[in-house]
């Protein structure tokens, strides 16, 4: 009987400590996933959800402030992620904090991190959605530095085919490197062109020289340099100069022409010069009309004094002097 009550007691009491720890146990259950403090939701929006699930911890500056609740696809590159934090933190998140996903450490649990913005905004309100940045995944960093690494390896087997050709000598730079006569002709070359290059500099020195010595205000070159006019009318006397040298050199062939018909004997010109009795003729002819004028001139001036034929003259001289006063006025 003693031994009964014993066992009982002992049943008792290891049900009352199973029932302790099982309250402590869901006590601190439920205080991580905040279930008996005062909580408000909130949510954020993101690509992906890099392995978060629900009863993740969410972090505010370090600091664990409320638990992952949902977590809900609306389509193929929209998550969105409910989160429920402590009633008592509302006043320090701003509505211009930022939601990132990170890890508890390097191999730690994916948690959901809150950045602090600048603190001008106003505190968050229940169901508000924050900003939300998605960070580069790891297993995209290892794409990228798998590719990164094929395209090393082929760079390195590009260089390395590069340097084979040079130590060769194949191509212009391993001839470069190979050929001593071909480099000392470049060496020649790039001093000739330095001389050239320092040739051309005091040229252009000199000409600068010339042109600061120039008069602008009174020589003929500043005439020309400033004076829009004058420079117009160069242009023109030298189209005019142009047009006068084509007209005489056209004038030129033309007596190269006539000259050889001359020395040809054709036209009357050539007749002329070679026959002398034409030319006796010619010259008995002239001064026949220049005695015949004479003559004429002195019998006009006779009748001009005859009684006659005076009035008539007289007439036409009066008519004359009257064309002259008209064409005066």
């Amino acid at each position: 009987m003693a031994k009964t009550k014993l066992e009982n007691l002992k049943l008792g009491i290891f049900v009352v400590f199973g029932a302790a720890l099982l309250v402590v146990a869901a006590y601190l259950i439920g205080n991580k996933q905040n279930m008996f403090g005062k909580t408000i939701p909130i949510s954020a929006i993101f690509k992906n959800a890099n392995g978060i699930q629900t009863g993740n911890n969410v972090r505010f500056s370090g600091i664990n402030v409320g638990t992952v609740k949902k977590i809900e696809m609306i389509n193929d590159t929209t998550i969105r992620i409910h989160m429920i934090v402590e009633e008592k933190i509302q006043n320090h998140i701003k509505k211009d904090a930022v939601a990132t996903i990170g890890s508890d450490g390097l191999v730690g649990s994916m948690l959901i991190n809150i950045v602090p913005g600048d603190g001008t905004a106003t505190p968050i309100a229940p169901g508000d959605e924050l900003q939300s940045l998605s960070k580069v995944a790891t297993q995209d960093m290892l794409n990228t530095l798998s590719l990164t690494n094929e395209n090393a390896a082929l760079l390195t087997e590009d260089l390395l085919k590069v340097s084979r050709s040079l130590t060769q000598g194949k191509g212009t730079f391993g001839r470069l490197l190979n050929d001593t006569l071909m480099a000392e002709d470049l060496y020649q070359t790039i001093t000739n062109l330095k001389h050239t290059s320092r040739q051309a500099n005091i040229m252009i020195t000199e000409m600068n020289s010339l042109v600061h010595q120039i008069d602008l205000e009174n020589s003929t070159a500043g005439i020309l340099l400033k004076d829009s006019i004058s420079g117009n009318r160069m242009r023109s006397i030298i189209a005019n100069l142009e047009n006068s040298s084509l007209e005489i050199q056209n004038m030129s062939l033309n007596l190269n022409s006539v000259i050889g018909e001359f020395k040809q004997g054709k036209g009357a010109i050539n007749y002329l010069a070679s026959d002398t009795t034409l030319v006796h003729q010619l010259e008995t002819t002239m001064e026949n009309v220049t005695k015949g004028v004479q003559n004429f001139n002195e019998v006009t001036e006779a009748l001009k004094h005859n009684f006659l034929t005076r009035r008539y003259f007289r007439k036409l001289e009066k008519e004359q002097q009257k064309e002259v006063k008209k064409a005066e006025e």
